[in-house]
């Protein structure tokens, strides 16, 4: 049955162990004393005695060894002075001390590293867990191995989840705890960092172009969505600006602002835009250039060069790849397209490109509709003349839609595919050399191992980190991965011993005057090597601890003034808050106030006026009484009015008839009718 060697790096604390046990460590002092001594000098030994004991042992609880016995007084008191040091810093410090000491030691410690790579049996089984991503579940295989009988399930990624700030891992992805509302899944999206934060515009997903802007912020690994504005589209055209979705795009870091150059758009331009983010007022707006612009295009690459940003290649709106080369002055916002001489790279886009010494222009990889490439261009932007220098080392497999970053003089790259798969492996470019060298390899699918991600790099406790976001892989990625760059490249140690070609003499002749010291100095390492002096190391011990605590409390302090500044700010903003809402709010006492005086005015017109109404309402009634009185009496009067009326019209009519009306037949009430 075939096999295959599956790379798998080392975490801690293995990573500590093995690197304890190649330098003479096993847990036995004499045979510790016997190791070292043919390693390093006196103050090393004397660190590494120190910080080994730290991490394994913990703080040193043991009784003073006798003052006659030098050696064992010197290395008590070393390890004495570490104080509460952290087990985990103890073990990271070990191993960053041996590897300023002796950088290529983790290729020579096969004899004493444990399995450092795993046998997988090409014919494995496989088992498919389900990958939650936003809500929706995606299916995920993991190989399934056997290894002494028994099965062993193989990491898909080699990604320690763990704290990233609880662990020093080198050359090694990480994925940190992250807190916040994560972006969108995506992919082809810019991304740039500012002081500590990184931002993250625009993107691809599911061919939708996005136009929303995110920030992570590198202390507290936490997004946040920022709410952009709508600035002004220029001094003369006060219009707003519409923040078109786009992809396929450059962000650049430039005076405290975001600057998106190029990319694709559902309805392309005919030339290139160039727009501005303005963190302080969170507003977007339109930069006016002059000059003949470039046509629209998107992957292409731009490059910060002084004052001015380097635009090459790409494809436009019609799918034509271009490898014209042109040039933004930021400081006249003019452009201008520049005619190199030499042979440029042939057309591409989805490439990366990176600046060495202020004057070389180096593009790597890249994809035509048919091909992808691994080629490395470089063009002196003094001469302006393209060359094709001779690669070395470990030459990367041909790629598109990578993303890299410089640190130093060191180029980092990662990610992109072929269009059949994507790249495992993050390979690192000394510049100065021009030598390649894998940093470390991925398996499964991953991320970092994805097209169209996005690199920045940033700081994190005073070390460089390499944070990358997002990515396409068959899906789409939302998740950020981090990966600590060692302190030394293992590519100086291997240009020792490979000769440097002629053709990249002009890149050469551009190095650092640094690497020429810092070669001396790994050179006179070996010819330090001397057996363990311990007498009168006092004067040694005080350096030795001095560089430990001094690194350590400086890290610590770093933290808790990050710590206090954030809560400091904090403190101020909840401040200015608390004011203007006590503002506000005697403002509304004082309105309060002066509506209950006028309610309370109001209310004592109305009390006046009830009590009159109530003394009106008394007359009214007095008088009705009189009135009901007054009418009785009427009453009465006119009873008795009538009654007399009746007795005198009885009495009259019995006095006018008498006996002679009766005789003479003519009735008394008829005389008195006729009369």
């Amino acid at each position: 049955m075939a096999m295959a060697r599956a790379s798998s790096g080392l975490q801690y604390p293995e990573r500590f162990y093995a690197a304890a046990s190649y330098a003479g460590f096993d847990g036995s002092p004499r045979s510790s004393s016997k190791a070292v001594r043919s390693k390093f000098n006196s103050e090393s030994a004397l660190i590494l005695y120190a910080l080994y004991q730290q991490a394994t042992v913990g703080p040193c609880n043991t009784p003073e060894p006798s003052a006659w016995n030098a050696v064992e007084k010197s290395k008590w008191s070393s390890w004495k002075k570490l104080a509460d040091m952290a087990s985990t810093e103890a073990m990271r410090l070990f191993v960053k001390i041996l590897e300023e000491e002796d950088p290529g030691w983790y290729s020579r410690a096969s004899n004493f590293v444990s399995d450092p790579v795993v046998d997988v049996q090409m014919n494995q089984s496989s088992n498919v867990h389900p990958v939650v991503e936003n809500g929706n579940s995606f299916p995920e295989t993991k190989t399934i191995s056997t290894e002494n009988g028994s099965i062993v399930e193989a990491q898909d990624k080699d990604v320690v989840s763990e704290g990233f700030g609880s662990i020093g891992v080198y050359d090694q992805w990480i994925a940190p705890p992250i807190s916040g509302h994560r972006p969108k899944s995506r992919y082809e999206h810019g991304a740039a960092v500012i002081q500590d934060k990184m931002y993250i515009y625009g993107g691809n997903h599911n061919g939708r172009y996005l136009n929303d802007l995110h920030a992570l912020d590198l202390r507290s690994w936490s997004w946040s969505k920022i709410e952009a504005k709508a600035g002004a589209e220029s001094l003369e055209s006060p219009s707003p600006v519409t923040v078109t979705a786009r992809a396929g795009h450059s962000l650049i870091s430039w005076e405290n602002q975001l600057i998106s150059i190029a990319g694709h758009t559902k309805d392309p331009s005919d030339s290139i835009e160039v727009k501005a983010f303005d963190l302080q007022t969170c507003t977007w707006s339109f930069l006016k250039t002059y000059g003949k612009p470039p046509a629209s295009r998107g992957g292409q690459s731009v490059s910060l060069v002084g004052g001015g940003l380097v635009i090459f290649g790409g494809q436009d709106a019609k799918r034509t790849l271009l490898n014209d080369l042109h040039i933004l002055d930021l400081e006249t916002m003019t452009w201008d397209e520049i005619d190199a001489i030499g042979v440029p790279p042939s057309p591409r886009s989805d490439h990366t490109a990176a600046v060495h010494a202020d004057r070389y222009l180096l593009i790597f990889g890249g994809g035509s509709h048919a091909t992808c490439y691994n080629d490395l261009h470089v063009l002196d932007l003094q001469t302006m003349e393209w060359s094709r220098p001779t690669q070395q080392g470990e030459i990367p497999t041909a790629r598109a839609g990578h993303a890299g970053v410089t640190v130093g003089e060191n180029w980092f790259i990662v990610g992109g595919g072929d269009n059949k798969s994507g790249a495992s492996e993050t390979v690192v470019l000394n510049m100065s050399t021009l030598v390649w060298s894998v940093v470390t390899t991925v398996e499964g699918r991953i991320p970092v191992a994805s097209e169209g991600l996005s690199l920045a790099v940033g700081s994190y406790n005073g070390e460089d980190v390499l944070v990358s976001f997002g990515g396409y892989n068959g899906r789409y990625n939302n998740e950020v991965n981090v990966l600590k760059p060692s302190h030394k490249s293992t590519l100086q140690t291997k240009m020792m011993e490979t000769p440097v070609p002629d053709s990249v003499s002009a890149v050469l002749n551009a190095t650092n005057g640094t690497r020429d010291v810092e070669s001396e100095f790994e050179a006179g390492q070996e010819g330090k090597i001397r057996e363990i002096v311990m007498d009168n190391v006092e004067s040694d011990l005080m350096k030795a601890r001095g560089k430990i605590t001094n690194e350590h409390l400086i890290a610590t302090l770093k933290a808790e003034k990050e710590e206090l500044e954030s809560s400091l700010s904090k403190e101020k903003v909840q401040t200015l808050q608390l004011k203007q809402e006590l503002a506000e709010a005697e403002t509304r006492n004082t309105d309060l106030y002066k509506e209950l005086q006028s309610v309370r005015g109001q209310l004592a017109s109305e009390q006046s006026r009830c009590f009159k109404l109530e003394v009106e309402l008394a007359e009214l009634r007095q008088k009705l009484q009189t009135m009901e009185a007054l009418q009785k009496e009427l009453e009465l009067l006119q009873r008795q009015k009538a009654a007399s009326e009746q007795a005198a019209l009885n009495a009259k009519r019995q006095s006018s008839g008498g006996v002679w009306g009766w005789l003479a037949g003519t009735p008394g009430n008829e005389k008195a009718d006729d009369a």
